[in-house]
């Protein structure tokens, strides 16, 4: 029998919504600070400050509401002497502000100008400007590991398995995926000039980039018996309609691959949402905040958990929300963790509505797992370290997702083997 989307979804969506509000007031009490609602937010936003004012306002919000007290071991007021009498302009308030959070040492903690927060904005609505390609880093080379059906990259030919050797000019050996997709989204006019290697050929392709409505859940089923989903982003906030949606596709499988290769993180409550499909009982995450404020967030009672066999797996680009997912099931000893090292992102931020249509990405508290284990620029391990290698990429070989199906395929047996006894 499906679930009932709609009715499951109230339900866990209200749990979480309280359990989020019941965090933050918590969190905003002990550093005497006030919690703002939505509408107050967007208030504050459409004021417009002077540029002076605006360094000051986001001065003043950083030094309350930062996870860290100490703010890095430094005296805050500096900055306010440093710069409060020589900000002029926009621009001036903009690098006042973005050396400031670059003091902290916290490569998360960052300000959006107008154009930036509009665009993180539309991420959260699963609208995207681009050309449509997921992908990955292997060995200082990039991927593109999935094209989207019907984007800008497909319609050009862009397929997956091709090598990204240039972006615009800029040769990305050795590059990040995060510094690739810069390239593309700093592209002049929206024009991506992209050359990539297929079978040892160079292909060059111009595309021009557009909007993409974007979907961060997949799923299929493959030999049978297993069901496969692929998340790409816990950033929109369709991702638990998309994911029980994916559910719901396989759900007459013996057995479930969940993939978070590749996904580099987003929303904090839908790492919980996920990651409470999956457990009966125990702890998820443990959050602490400034001043040492301590939160569990625990697997709530609800209609449906889904307790056949599943393997997750993960790869170094899988951060922050997939981390969450990830330690959650690994240490209520819920799922098998297949891949590669993930990536090491341990805490979290809140998206700040500023003065002057701005807004900041702010870390206001660390996470550990459930067995209290801190994960930030370590990564967790997986139970098996598969490697894909270039030679898999080229044979369009996915070594990691193999080694998974003949782990589920083997407790199937096994679960047949039994149920005949």
């Amino acid at each position: 029998m499906k679930y009932n989307i709609k009715q499951f979804l109230i339900t866990i969506m209200c749990l979480l919504a309280l359990f989020l509000l019941c965090y933050f007031i918590n969190l905003q009490n002990s550093t005497n600070t006030i919690s703002l609602s939505s509408v107050l937010d967007e208030e504050v936003q459409q004021t417009v400050l002077e540029p002076k004012e605006l360094f000051l306002e986001t001065w003043s919000l950083i030094k309350t509401n930062y996870w860290d007290n100490d703010l890095n071991e430094q005296n805050w007021n500096r900055w306010k002497r440093r710069y409060v009498k020589e900000i002029k302009t926009e621009n001036d308030a903009y690098v006042a502000i973005n050396t400031m959070l670059a003091s902290l040492n916290d490569p998360y903690s960052r300000f959006l100008n107008p154009n930036e927060f509009v665009e993180q904005n539309n991420s959260i609505d699963s609208k995207i400007y681009g050309i449509g390609i997921n992908i990955a880093s292997v060995s200082g080379k990039i991927y593109i590991i999935n094209v989207i059906k019907g984007a800008p990259a497909d319609i050009a030919g862009l397929k997956p398995a091709d090598m990204i050797l240039k972006i615009n000019g800029n040769d990305i050996k050795g590059d990040s995926i995060f510094e690739t997709a810069n390239y593309i989204k700093d592209a002049k006019s929206g024009l991506v000039d992209i050359v990539v290697l297929r079978n040892n050929v160079k292909i060059n392709k111009k595309i021009k980039r557009a909007e993409i409505k974007v979907k961060t859940v997949e799923s299929e089923i493959i030999d049978k018996e297993i069901g496969y989903i692929r998340i790409s982003s816990f950033i929109s906030s369709e991702t638990p309609v998309e994911f029980i949606d994916a559910l719901n596709k396989v759900q007459d499988t013996q057995a479930l691959i969940l993939d978070l290769r590749g996904n580099t993180g987003g929303l904090f409550q839908n790492a919980v949402f996920i990651a409470n499909m999956f457990l009966e009982k125990g702890d998820i995450v443990r959050v602490i905040g400034r001043g040492g404020y301590d939160s569990f967030y625990t697997a709530e009672n609800k209609e449906y958990v889904y307790e056949k066999p599943l393997v997750v797996l993960v790869d170094g680009e899988s951060a922050s929300a997939s981390e969450i997912v990830s330690a959650a099931l690994k240490d209520n000893k819920r799922a098998i963790i297949v891949g590669t090292k993930t990536y090491g992102k341990g805490v979290v931020q809140k998206v700040y509505n500023m003065p002057n249509n701005t807004g900041m990405n702010l870390t206001i508290a660390r996470y550990l797992t459930p067995n209290g284990i801190d994960i930030n620029k370590k990564g967790i391990e997986p139970d098996y370290r598969v490697e894909i290698t270039d030679d898999d990429y080229k044979n369009n070989n996915d070594a990691q997702l193999n080694f998974a199906k003949n782990i589920l395929q083997d407790e199937i047996e096994r679960s047949k083997i039994a149920g005949v006894h």
